[in-house]
């Protein structure tokens, strides 16, 4: 798909002026460039400090939920706990086809394909609806994600992507739920700072990245939904 000059010029300004201003004041411009956002959120072990910032600044706030049929009870559970703790009215609970893996054994063989079946391909319909989404994404978390700005154009589609939470460290996000009393995952306190699906995370020990759990023994720390063609795609000046 082309891109829209004028919507890359856009972009590449709002990363400029908002560099250094605070993740709802990304949220607030974000919903000011493209009100029709959904934000896509796992309901994992930091996915409540997103929703609680998303909710107080746009209370009807579209969400995105991907059941993936292969996540954790635990997660189930939560995202309904959280989504009824903080009003979230507008959660869409989204699935895949699973026809292509009835015996969900596909994560064994190539676990590329399972995300893809269970995740991207999912993901990739609901958003066809929307002018952008928003994720919970962090330049912390990942070598690939390093450099990542607030605001992105995704080449493929068009669509913004805004990630509010570039700038914050672990420390920021775990202070924010505190502070705010927010409801922790329940794996959280079981050794799982990272948490996907139940066949592809793993508990952490002391010490190891916090995200080594999650497809352990594998090159693979992205599930691809931040991807196009396997590699990660931004278009936007990263100041």
């Amino acid at each position: 798909m082309p891109l829209d000059d004028p919507l890359i010029a856009r972009v590449n300004a709002l990363n400029t002026k908002l560099r250094h201003h605070a993740a709802a004041d990304v949220l607030r411009h974000a919903f000011a460039a493209a009100p029709n956002l959904a934000l896509v959120s796992s309901f994992g072990a930091e996915s409540v400090a997103l929703l609680h910032l998303a909710a107080t600044v746009q209370p009807d706030v579209q969400v995105l939920f991907i059941d993936t049929m292969l996540l954790f009870p635990e997660t189930l559970s939560y995202q309904r706990d959280v989504a009824r703790q903080l009003g979230l009215r507008r959660v869409q609970v989204i699935r895949a086809d699973t026809a292509a893996d009835p015996d969900d054994t596909l994560h064994l063989r190539d676990p590329d394909a399972c995300c893809d079946l269970r995740k991207i391909q999912v993901l990739s319909s609901a958003l066809a609806g929307f002018d952008g989404w928003i994720t919970g994404r962090k330049r912390f978390q990942s070598g690939q994600r390093a450099d990542l700005p607030p605001f992105e154009v995704e080449e493929a589609t068009g669509r913004i992507k805004v990630n509010p939470l570039a700038h914050w460290s672990r420390d920021d996000v775990q202070e924010y739920i505190a502070e705010n009393n927010l409801p922790r995952h329940p794996l959280v306190a079981r050794g799982y700072p990272s948490i996907g699906c139940a066949p592809c995370t793993t508990p952490v020990a002391a010490g190891e990245d916090p995200r080594s759990g999650r497809w352990r023994g594998q090159e693979k720390d992205e599930c691809g939904i931040h991807f196009v063609n396997g590699k990660m795609v931004r278009t936007g000046a990263t100041t």
